[in-house]
């Protein structure tokens, strides 16, 4: 394990001009590659609304990787009482073929994640425009999941946990007993009351973890970004660094409460990194932004929305977040959550249940607009 390239990052951050780091991005044509202005505008994968089913009120928080040339996604379902996860793939990101349930609830008898497990992250290559292929370490594929102690929507402060496979069809994952990562041993520290997803980077011989902190048990709360530092190979032990966190809530007004996701990406043709986050406060609901940064600790958010919260009647016009992005075809594609409320008896009848009203599924938004013979083929 190479710790070279971490000890010169953190040199590096020394020199950088914190007040300037922390000054929102004005000027579209920084971030004009990451933009994705064109909406779907229906699901790809929607909740069942059945009984019984995985997803049967929601499907939310998508991650998407390349395995051997083909674009796979994990993504949640929620049923009231916890987080599943389920795998998906897709040859033209319009149309997504279902394979099943990967962690399904009583799979583990570990209290702390018994209620449900969530995917993080997986260990993949890194390049916005490169492969997204899977990376094999030690002959196994890897994954990172996040579960919450309690039942109901997102119960509780999370820990996240470490899975591997060698099964080719990633259906078969084996996790390991205990949380690799957790939240910040002070209580009132910005993340010392629980995490939520976390995203490793592989990066000069060793491994960063990006991660999501939560400052407070019950509203109202922030989340934040921090990041950490692989200790060995073995994706187990972490050492967080010692400025976090390195994104932090109110850099463009709409972000006053949340500044959460972790999608950080190399930038190969502009030899910088880049990440997907979500903002909440200050705006509409929740929406999807894009920062930049030299080194990967200090970020520059970009001043408005890339993809915004809908008008009334739309898809996503309670939030349009949690965006996952791969580049495919020659374009930039974004599988993000969209979220309305129910529209209708039907819809309440199907989806109502205590609190929860509202119609949550995953949608797209990508560099080019759909054609109408994209639209049609949905139909």
């Amino acid at each position: 394990m190479k710790l070279k390239g971490l000890f010169l990052a953190l040199s590096a951050v020394m020199a950088v001009n914190m007040a300037a780091a922390a000054e929102p991005i004005t000027d579209e044509a920084e971030v004009k590659d990451y933009l994705a202005p064109y909406k779907l505008g229906r699901p790809i994968l929607a909740p069942s609304g059945e009984s019984g089913t995985f997803d049967r009120l929601a499907v939310d928080h998508a991650r998407l990787f390349r395995h051997r040339g083909r674009i796979y996604m994990m993504y949640i379902g929620f049923d009231g009482v916890g987080y599943q996860t389920a795998l998906a793939s897709t040859a033209d990101m319009l149309h997504w073929t279902k394979h099943g349930v990967v962690f399904a609830r009583g799979q583990s008898k570990n209290g702390w994640d018994m209620n449900g497990r969530a995917i993080s992250c997986f260990l993949q290559e890194n390049d916005l425009y490169g492969s997204r292929e899977l990376i094999e370490k030690d002959g196994k594929y890897w994954l990172m999941y996040h579960a919450y102690p309690g039942k109901g929507y997102e119960s509780g402060g999370a820990a996240n946990g470490l899975a591997w496979t060698t099964d080719e069809k990633l259906l078969a994952w084996h996790c390991l007993d205990k949380p690799v990562f957790e939240k910040g041993a002070d209580p009132s520290s910005w993340d010392g009351a629980g995490l939520y997803s976390v995203w490793v980077v592989p990066r000069d011989g060793t491994y960063w973890l990006y991660y999501n902190g939560k400052s407070n048990p019950s509203w109202p709360w922030k989340e934040q970004v921090g990041v950490a530092f692989a200790e060995d190979d073995s994706l187990t032990k972490w050492r967080r660094y010692g400025r976090n966190p390195v994104c932090t809530v109110g850099q463009v007004g709409w972000d006053r409460n949340f500044t959460c996701g972790q999608g950080v990406m190399w930038d190969a043709r502009r030899s910088r990194w880049m990440r997907y986050f979500c903002g909440l406060g200050g705006g509409p609901g929740a929406q999807e932004g894009v920062a930049v940064s030299p080194d990967g600790l200090n970020w520059r958010s970009y001043a408005r929305p890339v993809v915004p919260v809908g008008k009334p009647g739309e898809i996503d016009s309670i939030h349009a977040h949690k965006g996952a992005a791969i580049w495919h075809d020659g374009k930039l594609w974004l599988v993000y959550c969209a979220v309305r409320p129910l529209k209708d008896e039907a819809e309440r009848a199907k989806f109502k249940t205590g609190n929860w009203n509202e119609y949550r599924c995953l949608t797209l938004a990508r560099s080019v607009p759909f054609t109408a013979a994209e639209i049609e083929s949905l139909k």
